[in-house]
């Protein structure tokens, strides 16, 4: 979780790569992943995104847009995110725009009758279970019973050791960003994570060599390979 949180220090002070851009890349990725989940047709698809209000909520919201713009049926839930809680501000902007296309859920989002739900709950700062109204969106997800895609990590998994928390999201693959991280590939992680891919946002092979981390050119072929 640390060297993650030195990429994207450096990504932003150092080379000038904004945060915004990243996610950018992310939720597009993210967009495109669920698309081939779908088996590549989007019309008419009913995609339900769970975004919590942090950074990988903002993810979340990209995606939704990428989503509905490709004809998707897309229904957004902010948990936690209300007119009184202050998110900050790159997420607050994709939140904007979602606002303004209409994308927002008011009421049931109708889990159980989603193609696919997408979980921007958590991302890899989690530290202990989930808590309030997230944890209660992770569970209603998994008891929907339909395919989920998790961003960077199953909501509710601990990212450096793989101890899933009481929630956890069980995925049926997982969308992890820039770096794998080491809990993911942790035994005890594989039922939650599901089928594992990396997505490239962007970060340069130079920034790797900074932190000591030869990874070569990993996305070659495409910006999404799977992993695992």
């Amino acid at each position: 979780m640390a060297q993650m949180a030195e990429v994207d220090r450096l990504m932003i002070e150092e080379y000038g790569i904004l945060l915004i851009q990243m996610m950018e890349n992310a939720g597009r990725s993210l967009a495109e992943l669920a698309r081939r989940m779908l088996g590549g047709q989007l019309s008419d698809r009913h995609v339900v995104v769970l975004c919590g209000a942090g950074n990988n909520g903002g993810g979340g919201m990209v995606a939704a847009r990428h989503l509905h713009n490709r004809g998707a049926a897309v229904h957004v839930v902010g948990a936690g995110i209300s007119p009184a809680a202050r998110l900050k501000e790159i997420p607050a902007h994709q939140w904007r725009i979602l606002q303004t296309i209409g994308l927002i859920a008011e009421g049931d989002p109708g889990l159980a009758r989603a193609d696919l739900i997408l979980d921007a709950l958590i991302g890899y700062g989690l530290t202990g279970d989930p808590r309030g109204v997230v944890a209660e969106w992770v569970e209603r997800a998994n008891a929907a019973g339909c395919p989920i895609l998790a961003l960077d990590a199953p909501s509710g998994l601990d990212t450096t050791t793989g101890r899933p928390g009481s929630p956890c999201i069980r995925a049926t693959a997982t969308l992890t960003l820039a770096l794998p991280k080491t809990g993911l590939l942790a035994p005890e992680a594989r039922p939650f994570v599901g089928d594992l891919y990396l997505a490239d946002i962007g970060v340069p092979p130079e920034l790797y060599r900074r932190l000591g981390i030869e990874v070569g050119i990993v996305f070659n072929d495409d910006t999404i390979i799977r992993l695992a």
